[in-house]
């Protein structure tokens, strides 16, 4: 029998430091997108002729943000006669009657809106924007989730981009309304800033693929139409929409210095909700064009970027597996192993807190508030991994899902709907039990250097797990 097979400690070893390699090479990724990274005032461009623009707004259900956002819509600094609202209503409550009354507003001001619903909520929102681009009138489309409050001057800044008639899709950042409320809403708004400021920003310059974000955008219709249009075989209908777009020959502009605020969700079961969903489209959008991008004729370096990018949540099962072998790992007694783990630790957690640190200084944010911000958003994506293993697993299956809806607050004190409950709520406190008996050990073997990431590990499972176990037990009471 082999030795590592008969040796514990020598699989503990084995397991311990493939899991971390792995986990290295999106480090080293992480590093590459870091070294290309440039950020600096954003590029005006003005429209030599305002095209006519269709703005859709996506309902489900949103009786404490619907009103704001077609206000918002409204108050757009646009000509009457170039701008269409379609509000693509798919409520079952009273939402309807509030969208009914303000749609009714703003046509009392000489706004072309009008509400679309459908019999059936057939394909979620992808069916919803499909079938309400049948009849838009406009050339292009501008998505605004219900959350989002755009300022008047969206879409004079963004529609100039189309007058480059490659261009099929111009996206903008997300800002963070509600993101120093607590230390959940900064760590989530620090997780966006790393993918709207680094992600996005080194993609785009370097002419990779990147991606609409299913609102706060503008699409050529000709390059929905071109790409297949909406479909809805997986929960990420806009990730899907935009790689079958690039792949077809449509350029994508990143618009960084355009900022439409936005909500992030103020409490973890939302949160959970919410990245379970995009997590286990992004693997559903893998699996279902990983074989097109492979043989598309894009240069290799725009391909494997791609696959990067889709893959990006295994790190996740990658964390869960790092963390089940972590404190057994502080205990293995071998010449050299605590080298090598400490090396290729420090590569995983070094590129990680540069990657946030980077984004919050381009932000402006001072140094104080961006160290402690990079370390919540740590601490956030390892008490997250348990339910986002669950997510990526899922999306190997076949069957598609429901599109879930991530409660929306807006200016209430608390939102009027309920996130969906998955999984058992505190489980991450199992592993933080794990990870307080490997302090014990390590500290007992002297295992020094295993300290800060036992600290870090420990404390990400005690956030997310407390949280989780207090919001159930509330929803109970």
């Amino acid at each position: 029998m082999p030795a590592t097979l008969s040796d514990p400690q020598a699989l503990i070893t084995l397991a311990y430091l493939a899991t971390l390699a792995l986990l290295g090479v999106y480090g080293l990724h992480r590093l590459l997108l870091l070294s290309r990274f440039r950020w600096g005032p954003g590029e005006e461009r003005s429209a030599a002729v305002l095209p006519a623009v269709t703005v859709q707004l996506p309902l489900y259900n949103e009786r404490s943000v619907a009103a704001r956002l077609i206000r918002a819509a409204g108050d757009l600094d646009y000509p009457a006669q170039c701008l269409e609202i379609q509000v693509l209503d798919d409520s079952n409550d009273d939402t309807c009657a509030l969208v009914d009354a303000e749609v009714a507003a703003l046509c009392e001001r000489g706004i072309d809106a009008v509400v679309v619903r459908r019999a059936e909520r057939s394909g979620y929102k992808a069916g919803a924007l499909d079938l309400g681009m049948r009849s838009a009138k406009g050339d292009l489309l501008c998505v605004f989730d219900a959350d989002f409050t755009p300022g008047v001057s969206f879409l004079r800044e963004l529609v100039g981009h189309f007058d480059d008639p490659t261009v099929g899709m111009v996206q903008a950042r997300w800002g963070h309304e509600n993101r120093d409320e607590s230390l959940l809403t900064r760590a989530q708004s620090t997780l966006l800033d790393g993918h709207f400021v680094i992600e996005h920003k080194t993609r785009h310059d370097g002419g990779l693929f990147f991606n609409f974000n299913g609102t706060a955008g503008v699409w050529r219709r000709a390059a929905i139409d071109e790409a297949g249009g909406w479909q809805h075989d997986t929960l990420t209908e806009d990730l899907d929409l935009s790689y079958r777009s690039q792949l077809a020959g449509w350029r994508f502009v990143y618009a960084h210095a355009v900022v439409a605020p936005a909500e992030v969700p103020p409490g973890i079961a939302a949160f959970k909700s919410q990245q379970h969903r995009w997590a286990k489209g992004s693997v559903q959008v893998f699996r279902k064009l990983c074989g097109t991008i492979l043989a598309s004729r894009e240069p290799w370096r725009v391909k494997l970027e791609a696959l990067a990018h889709l893959t990006g949540n295994v790190g996740y099962p990658c964390v869960l597996l790092l963390a089940l072998l972590l404190p057994l790992a502080a205990g293995v007694r071998r010449e050299g192993f605590h080298i090598w783990h400490l090396a290729a630790f420090i590569l995983c957690t070094t590129s990680v807190a540069l990657f946030y640190e980077k984004s919050q200084r381009a932000l402006g944010r001072p140094l104080g508030r961006r160290l402690c911000d990079t370390a919540l958003a740590m601490s956030l994506g390892i008490g997250m991994c348990v339910s986002q293993t669950r997510a990526v697993f899922s999306g190997l299956s076949r069957k598609t899902g429901a599109f879930v809806r991530t409660p929306k607050r807006g200016d209430a004190s608390a939102s009027p709907y309920r996130a969906v409950l998955s999984g058992l709520p505190g489980i991450e406190l199992l592993l933080a039990a794990w990870f307080a008996w490997g302090l014990v050990s390590a500290t007992r073997l002297g295992n020094w250097g295993s300290l800060p990431f036992l600290f870090l590990f420990l404390w990400g499972f005690v956030w997310v797990g407390a949280l989780s176990l207090r919001e159930a037990v509330a929803r109970r009471a």
